[in-house]
């Protein structure tokens, strides 16, 4: 009798989210579109830059090093200066990120075999950018330098760099798995958080109040419509980034499937603490806002945990996203192993456990 009753409210709650057209469509267009948009906008490369360009010296070797800088795939063009007013002015106004000065002498000293200096100012405002862009000026300059001295760039010891786990350095072999965590996040947070407050803010939560359902049904039944919408999502996101965005899936699925359905617990347990908390689905959808930035933040998809305050770190621990990034990143690039899989998981089975007990408590208080 008990399982009949929770089939029945999982069944009226699975057509409460499907039965309209419009909802059909949101649950599943905006995540695929969040994946392709996101996945190609939340890029970690510095490209079509503008650089501007001082040159000072009119010889062949200045030259040289303009057109290697123009010839760069990920310099858009290059803007000419004539004074140093007119460097400050470029990169005041952000029309360039980095000035390049030449020295009149430029051409002469290469030609006398005399070491030489190429200035590069860098717009401080973007620091990660004009990191990234300064080395893309030193490689230019020291691809120029070994062309003009073999001899000595021969006998000069070298180093050979290996990229583990993305040869390439492609941004999309890092972003797509993190992707299906934070979509997931806000997917899932979000129709959880949305399922009492419409009863409340449509008059049938009464219903459900002098029904035969127990408490605990309804929190079962409540919570398996968000978790089957999550699983699927999850599943088109396996299916969509090794096929459309070319990352390989190396781990195992399995393994990747048992964390991905200890963290969609612990989100459906966080959803509903909001949604038990929520009187309306307009604080619903605020207590998710409220939710989600940190968890995302946390999560260490924008930045590395390692580098947020100690304070932080330990405040982390307790943020799903952060445990099933690792998870799902290991699976995707690194065929991580069962035992780094199932680290990264029973935190999720833990802070799952605290936030059902906690939100069918606070369910149970505030039905009564």
């Amino acid at each position: 009798m008990m399982w009949g009753r929770i089939y029945a409210l999982i069944v009226k709650e699975m057509w409460a989210i499907l039965r309209d057209p419009r909802a059909r469509v949101i649950l599943v267009v905006p995540p695929l579109v969040q994946l392709f948009v996101l996945g190609f906008a939340t890029t970690l490369e510095v490209k079509n830059i503008d650089v501007g360009v001082y040159n000072r010296d009119s010889g062949a070797w200045s030259t040289e090093f303009v057109q290697r800088l123009s010839g760069s795939p990920n310099i858009r063009g290059l803007v000419w200066i004539r004074s140093p007013k007119e460097l400050r002015s470029a990169i005041d106004n952000q029309r360039v990120i980095v000035a390049v000065s030449i020295d009149q002498r430029f051409s002469a000293d290469i030609e006398a075999g005399r070491p030489v200096t190429i200035q590069a100012i860098f717009d401080g405002r973007r620091s990660n950018a004009a990191q990234i862009v300064s080395g893309y000026i030193e490689r230019i300059a020291g691809e120029m330098g070994a062309s003009l001295a073999p001899a000595t760039a021969s006998r000069r010891s070298q180093s050979v760099l290996t990229n583990w786990f993305n040869p390439n350095l492609d941004y999309l072999w890092f972003t797509m798995p993190a992707l299906i965590v934070i979509i997931s996040t806000v997917s899932g947070l979000g129709i959880t958080a949305l399922s009492v407050a419409r009863e409340r803010e449509l008059g049938t939560f009464d219903q459900l109040m002098v029904s035969p359902l127990r408490v605990h049904e309804i929190l079962i039944g409540k919570m398996v419509p968000p978790f089957l919408v999550g699983l699927f999502n999850a599943s088109l996101y396996l299916i969509l980034i090794p096929f459309a965005f070319g990352v390989p899936l190396t781990g195992s699925i399995t393994l990747f499937y048992l964390a991905l359905t200890f963290y969609l617990l612990a989100l459906v347990g966080v959803g509903m603490l909001v949604s038990s908390l929520a009187q309306t689905q307009q604080q619903a959808f605020l207590g998710v806002f409220l939710v989600t930035v940190p968890a995302t933040l946390l999560s260490g998809y924008a930045s590395p945990v390692d580098n947020m305050p100690g304070w932080l770190q330990i405040l982390a621990q307790a943020n799903p996203p952060k445990h099933f990034l690792i998870v799902s990143e290991g699976v995707f690039l690194k065929a991580m192993p069962a035992l780094d899989v199932l680290s990264n998981t029973w935190p999720l089975v833990i802070i799952a456990s605290v936030t059902l007990t906690a939100s069918a408590i606070l369910f149970r208080a505030r039905m009564e």
